[in-house]
């Protein structure tokens, strides 16, 4: 499944990772809050089009009732699940008693997951983390709630809210909920790679995985998981050829669904996650970040992958791959 990240899991990248095979992919976070829910911003994340289901779309907020009418507001807009907030660990979401604040309050916690389960007629599923700090791991009695309030899975990335994205995520916590509870559990944090995602199925016995910041630029990381869990072996990595085909198809949907002005700039970050182990990154990032159409940011790709394939054709030459 592909995480919802803010900023990141748009419809064009949650509709490129489903093409490489994720059985899932969440949307960005929607505020509950009345007075954002008519946003730029918001309105663009409750865009659908030709996005293959189901349909996931992840709320965040602290107020039950908010809660409650942006699920409705949400399944009337095509979702088909709708998915809890209580894992972001920002402090700008967490000062708002929202994300993975509430973990604190496993009081309110039944309180928003009952109010939402009873507002609308599709699965409600609870993105969540460990706890608030790794001596406050709480996530079973969380899981014991969500179960009892009527939630259908559970997605958890092993960390606490005190852990950010710092240091390496733990599993141990994972496998106590999955051993607890009757619902799919769904492990999340650091999966990285065909191996890693079989050890950390294996370790956990859960259901699913969860993949956030790995796909980022790697979009057929998806496709890589599922060969290797397949087949035992690893899938051949993708070619010049092919990254510039997935790159150049990416770009084309982020001008589309966001215009040329608005998509030039968030082609940026995009562009750099899919470059990042390519010889001569770096200086390339900074001449492509300081492109301003559309045009010449697709001249510009073709150009840096073209000279990389030339140069990885030579004999003697070094890898135009760095991993």
């Amino acid at each position: 499944m592909v995480a919802p990240m803010a900023g990141v899991s748009d419809l064009a990248f949650r509709r490129l990772c489903r093409s490489f095979g994720a059985d899932l992919a969440v949307s960005e976070m929607v505020s509950a809050q009345p007075a954002l829910q008519t946003s730029a911003k918001t309105r663009r994340r409750l865009d659908h089009s030709e996005e293959v289901g189901p349909i996931s779309v992840q709320i965040v907020g602290g107020d039950p009732h908010d809660l409650a009418a942006a699920a409705r507001l949400n399944v009337d807009g095509g979702a088909q699940i709708i998915d809890i907030n209580m894992g972001c660990p920002a402090r700008k979401v967490c000062n708002a008693r929202a994300g993975s604040a509430l973990l604190d309050d496993e009081r309110l916690v039944a309180r928003i997951l009952e109010r939402v389960v009873r507002a609308v007629d599709v699965p409600v599923t609870l993105k969540m983390r460990t706890g608030t700090d790794p001596a406050h791991r709480n996530a079973v009695n969380v899981a014991r709630i969500a179960e009892n309030a009527g939630v259908q899975a559970l997605a958890i990335h092993g960390r606490t809210r005190a852990c950010g994205f710092g240091g390496r995520a733990e599993y141990d916590t994972i496998g106590a909920v999955k051993a607890t509870v009757g619902i799919p559990v769904i492990a999340n944090g650091d999966i990285d790679s065909p191996e890693m995602a079989k050890a950390v199925l294996d370790h956990t016995r859960a259901d699913a995985i969860m993949i956030g910041r790995a796909a980022q630029g790697r979009p057929w990381i998806f496709r890589e998981i599922r060969h290797f869990l397949d087949h035992g072996k690893r899938a051949h990595p993708p070619a010049l050829r092919d990254i510039r085909m997935v790159l150049t198809r990416h770009l084309d949907d982020l001008y589309g669904i966001y215009g040329e002005n608005l998509g030039v700039r968030i082609a940026r970050k995009h562009v750099g996650w899919y470059t990042r182990t390519l010889a001569g990154a770096e200086g390339f990032r900074a001449r492509f970040n300081a492109l301003e159409t559309a045009a010449a940011q697709l001249a510009g790709i073709d150009d840096f992958l073209a000279r990389l394939a030339d140069r990885s054709a030579q004999p003697g030459s070094l890898e135009a791959l760095a991993a």
